[in-house]
């Protein structure tokens, strides 16, 4: 589960500050475009083995020394972070792009 855990986190910095990211290691718009596809595909690869994994773990006999491990904190720092996923992205309807946010003056043309 924590290796959902980390596909999540992967798939928020990703998906909503790559541009942070980037700017703050200085790249290029090509190389922004690449590492975001990258960081997709590896939290995508590593979310569905920790599917899998967890799947198998569920679906086999408990053994004595998983009787200490415990899954509410780990459920709810998915629910957590699915919960800020939605934010998010809600929140990212009302802003504008970062070309847009240069308000038009009296008089400007608007170029459709």
């Amino acid at each position: 589960m924590r290796l959902v855990m980390a596909a999540l986190i992967m798939i928020i910095l990703a998906s909503f500050y790559h541009v942070q990211l980037s700017d703050l290691f200085s790249l290029s718009s090509a190389a922004e475009s690449r590492i975001y596809r990258l960081v997709i595909f590896w939290a995508a690869a590593i979310g569905g083995y920790g599917v899998v994994v967890t799947a198998l773990g569920f679906a086999f006999s408990p053994l004595k020394n998983d009787y200490k491990v415990r899954l509410l904190p780990v459920f709810l720092g998915i629910s957590a972070l699915i919960f800020i996923f939605f934010y998010l992205l809600s929140s990212s309807f009302e802003t504008p792009a970062r070309d847009e946010q240069r308000r038009v003056r009296p008089g400007e043309t608007i170029t459709i």
